[in-house]
């Protein structure tokens, strides 16, 4: 009898395992589809396997154990280059708002991963809209508000979802930080506590070296961080909107030799030679943000701007003050599409465009062979108001139908 069931349990096993397995056989046909490794393909056809895209290509010879999707539209799962989404929570209340510690200007040491919540409905409504990728974690507002972290919208804790534990630190330079600290007051004392701060943190990497373990500095978190980012492991995510502030990051990252990405940049169309000399890419502020504050400059056209004077960009639905508090980066790529983005380049930004900004496009980005098969289903073109996502899929499995 103990044998009988030995051999039911093994073969319910094999039975649910080649299931699975036949599940992730997938493929998927569209009018048109935008492999972003070159011109979209007329009715073109994407096959996956155990999770990865395994070939793309029109009339391809699909095998009888492939289940078939079509579409009028099919596109890489968007990426959402900067948000807070899984630290900010749909409530707006307290006990769902971690995106941003209010006790000191400066916490780089703080750690997304350790808030982020991968149960969040925000997380879901992306994913229900086709964003398949966040980099997501501490907001903009203090000088280092904490570490970011790159993120699928699948799964059910932060390990089960992440891409990159540690991707960047955020930083905020400009009015918005003297709104919310006591210190610093201004914008020049700002700048003089980071810098301190990268100093502190020059001596501790000295010191680290020493090759007499006991004459070491004790663990210091926030040292580390720091230096991380001095060392070229981490990269800064600026948050700057005016002219002046953006200049100013630059100079600091100039001084300190580190990496910088900008974000927001409202007013980055002022410095656009600066930022091309500098090799600086830009997650561009939502299309549609409320302009006001360091942001009143914002404009429809600034990413059309950026993008014609050859600057790598992204999208981003950044930190909404508001309900539901998230943005969805494929309208804010539509308006600006209105407003004199060219079409492709905008779908470029939320797909490789923005794999390449964020390091992850070995992974994400394009529906090349090989790399993750996520994919979004539309009824009509993706950037039409009155189209809908059909499917999503995500790491070759269907993680939504509901028509969004």
């Amino acid at each position: 009898m103990r044998n009988l069931l030995k051999n039911i349990i093994l073969i319910s096993a094999l039975l649910v395992s080649s299931l699975v397995v036949q599940a992730q056989n997938i493929a998927v046909k569209g009018e048109k589809v935008y492999t972003m490794e070159g011109k979209y393909l007329e009715n073109g056809v994407v096959l996956i396997k155990d999770g990865k895209v395994e070939k793309t290509g029109v009339n391809l010879s699909i095998p009888s154990n492939y289940e078939v999707y079509s579409a009028k539209v099919v596109t890489p799962g968007f990426i959402d280059a900067h948000s807070v989404v899984g630290l900010a929570g749909i409530f707006n209340q307290k006990h769902d708002q971690d995106q941003l510690e209010d006790s000191s200007p400066i916490q780089p040491e703080l750690r997304a991963i350790d808030a982020y919540n991968a149960r969040e409905a925000l997380v879901v409504f992306l994913r229900e809209m086709g964003i398949t990728t966040v980099h997501t974690g501490h907001g903009p507002g203090a000088l280092m508000s904490g570490k970011t972290m790159i993120v699928k919208t699948v799964g059910d804790t932060a390990e089960e979802a992440v891409i990159k534990e540690e991707a960047m630190i955020a930083m905020t330079i400009g009015s918005m930080v003297a709104s919310k600290f006591k210190s610093p007051g201004t914008r020049s004392k700002g700048i003089a506590m980071l810098r301190e701060t990268f100093v502190k943190a020059q001596a501790y990497q000295e010191k680290m070296k020493n090759k007499d373990e006991s004459k070491r500095p004790e663990r210091n978190l926030k040292n580390e961080a720091v230096s991380k980012l001095l060392s070229g492991e981490l990269t800064a995510l600026v948050t700057a909107q005016t002219s002046r502030d953006i200049i100013t990051a630059l100079r600091l990252a100039e001084e300190f030799k580190f990496k910088m990405i900008l974000d927001g940049g409202a007013e980055v169309y002022n410095v656009l030679d600066e930022i091309k000399k500098a090799g600086i890419p830009v997650i561009i502020h939502p299309t549609m943000m409320r302009t006001n504050g360091d942001s009143q400059h914002a404009s429809f056209e600034t990413a059309g701007k950026v993008a014609n004077f050859g600057i790598p960009m992204a999208f981003q639905s950044g930190f909404e003050g508001y309900v539901p508090k998230t943005r969805v980066i494929t309208f804010e790529a539509a308006i600006a599409v209105a407003n004199g983005l060219d079409y492709d380049k905008a779908m470029s930004a939320l797909t490789i465009d923005a794999a390449k900004i964020l390091g992850i496009d070995n992974r994400v980005g394009s529906l090349k062979a090989g790399k993750d098969a996520d994919i979004v289903l539309y009824d009509g073109d993706p950037f039409e108001y009155t189209s809908h996502v059909e499917k999503v899929i995500v790491n070759g499995k269907v993680v939504s139908e509901k028509r969004k």
